[in-house]
């Protein structure tokens, strides 16, 4: 049986303009969100008012900044950041006949957030008031 060569000529000439295109995303965390994972949730539920400082530690774990305020009670700040940084590129490769082509795009998203705990004590070293911000950008 003899082969047709028009037959034969359009499919090598389909294997070789066959594209190959592979697409890649990576998410990323960085910073003490991701780590520790406070969260407003977590400072509501488990900070109240009466509390020592000793079980604040147990909850929060140990403050970024220990300051006093005007009449020398203690304040704690917690101050948190993360960054997400969200990754997706996209390659192919075309070949046509005997030239090879290649080609890319990909985007880069990067995001932030912040998370600030305020816990201020009395003269015996006891919670008084609790205050917090919370930012994504």
């Amino acid at each position: 049986m003899k082969a047709n060569p028009v037959l034969s000529f359009f499919a090598l000439i389909s294997l070789l303009l066959t594209g190959c295109t592979a697409t890649y995303h990576a998410k990323q965390t960085q910073g003490a969100l991701n780590g520790d994972r406070i969260t407003v949730a977590t400072a509501q539920k488990s900070i109240k008012v009466g509390m020592s400082g000793s079980q604040v530690l147990e909850s929060l774990g140990s403050p970024n900044i220990i300051s006093t305020d005007e009449e020398g009670r203690e304040v704690w700040v917690y101050d948190k950041i993360s960054t997400e940084v969200v990754t997706s590129e996209s390659a192919g490769v075309w070949f046509l006949g005997l030239v090879g082509g290649g080609g890319g795009s990909g985007s880069r998203s990067t995001s932030q957030r912040t998370l600030t705990i305020i816990v201020k004590f009395d003269a015996d070293k006891k919670v008084r008031d609790l205050a917090y911000h919370s930012s994504n950008f």
